[in-house]
């Protein structure tokens, strides 16, 4: 099953002033679309083409590096683009999935906190995410492509710390984007959507 870079779900300029047009040109253009080409190439090689794109993040990881990196950045973007919307963000959530954040994550505040903090503290490059494991959600961090699914667990939310989705925009200050992203930009139906999936 071939990589195939997603169409964008907004324009370009939509999701302003919290990420511009220019981060998302670049993000999904240009970085995205590298980690779609070079992924085809390496799954060919690997004689792995066939498969879905979570068998082979799950096949390559520990054991082929550079078919990992680009199969799990792919899975990871395909992801982030739909978990931002215009208007998102804040704390009204689906019942079901406000529920589950006050059981395993101790409200929405805490979750806030947490997901930040788990953003801000992953050192260089990476991703901070929410998962189902075990039938309970989980916060947690990965290390450049990295996600959870090669640790026992669903991802529901993730967000991208690396440098080039939020440095045209933020500069520096991680922890304003991460802020930004949680106010302003998440797209709780579609975080819903993949919880409920998850814990069929």
């Amino acid at each position: 099953m071939a990589f195939e870079l997603p169409e964008l779900p907004y324009a370009y300029d939509s999701l302003a002033p919290y990420m511009s047009a220019e981060t998302l040109e670049y993000h999904h253009d240009k970085h995205h679309k590298a980690y779609v080409d070079n992924g085809n190439k390496l799954a060919v090689d690997a004689g792995l083409a066939d498969l879905s794109v979570e068998e082979v993040v799950k096949k390559s990881f520990g054991t082929n590096q550079g078919l990992f990196n680009n199969a799990a950045q792919h899975y990871n973007h395909v992801h982030f683009w739909k978990w931002m919307k215009k208007g998102g963000g804040g704390n009204k959530l689906p019942g079901k999935l406000e529920s589950a954040i006050a059981s395993d994550l101790g409200g929405y505040d805490k979750f806030k906190a947490d997901f930040i903090a788990a953003g801000t503290t992953q050192f260089g490059s990476g991703w901070a995410w929410v998962s189902v494991k075990d039938g309970k959600l989980e916060i947690s961090k990965t290390p450049n492509g990295e996600n959870p699914l090669v640790h026992g667990a669903t991802p529901i939310l993730g967000v991208d710390v690396w440098e080039h989705s939020y440095y045209i925009d933020y500069r520096n200050l991680r922890p304003k984007y991460l802020e930004a992203f949680v106010d302003n930009l998440i797209n709780w139906d579609y975080v819903l959507e993949r919880y409920e999936a998850a814990t069929k």
